[in-house]
């Protein structure tokens, strides 16, 4: 089952949802199942500088006194998931090279990992993911090496995700056809990746007891 993820590396809702999703996925995976995950860009904010300024003021500016009531509720949902989210130290900063980081990791196998390297760098860690220097050492931590490609694509899916109507993130594009929108609870991403595999044909077979001695590809262990 091939699942694209269109979200933004600086979304506490996609992080969380990307969270929830993982759980889900492996719970299929545990019955057989398969699931190819691909990340995909989207900007919140396509303006914001690299340069990097505190979170909770750029939030104040944007949201005014709701702000700080909004941070406390998305703080405490990620407590739940087991995520930290420290907005007192968070960096607002833009991410398309974030995004072009993550399409470079993509290409090597490492596109999961270095999304979650990612959202754990801009939410607990305090790092500028806008910060060419701070991208090298994630990249380096994800066991990522950074070509200086994929700019083109990162374009390119993001036009393909205006093209699509994504305004809002995360979002789950199942098979490029079925999609499911926001931080659904484990449970609901569980139904969803069941209800596609059953539209689709690629239920997993059900075994009913741990296997045990038999022959495969026409050949008998004896």
């Amino acid at each position: 089952m091939k699942v694209e993820i269109f979200s933004d590396v600086v979304c506490p809702w996609c992080y969380i949802g990307h969270t929830r999703f993982d759980r889900a996925a492996e719970r299929f995976r545990a019955k057989g199942g398969t699931i190819e995950v691909t990340m995909r860009p989207f900007q919140l904010d396509p303006d914001a500088s690299s340069d990097g300024e505190p979170v909770i003021p750029a939030m104040q500016r944007k949201f005014g006194p709701n702000a700080t009531q909004m941070i406390d509720r998305v703080v405490g949902v990620a407590a739940e998931d087991g995520l930290e989210l420290r907005y007192d130290q968070a960096i607002s900063a833009g991410t398309f090279e974030a995004h072009r980081l993550i399409e470079v990791a993509t290409r090597q196998g490492r596109g999961k990992e270095m999304a979650e390297r990612l959202f754990r760098a801009y939410f607990t860690e305090g790092r500028n993911v806008g910060d060419p220097a701070v991208l090298a050492e994630l990249a380096a931590d994800a066991g990522v090496t950074d070509t200086g490609e994929g700019e083109g694509e990162v374009r390119e899916q993001l036009a393909r995700a205006r093209s699509l109507g994504i305004s809002g993130v995360p979002l789950f594009l199942f098979e490029g056809k079925y999609a499911v929108s926001g931080a659904q609870p484990e449970d609901a991403f569980a139904a969803a990746i069941d209800e596609v595999a059953e539209r689709t044909g690629q239920t997993p077979i059900t075994q009913l007891a741990a296997p045990a001695d038999g022959c495969d590809d026409g050949t008998c262990a004896v």
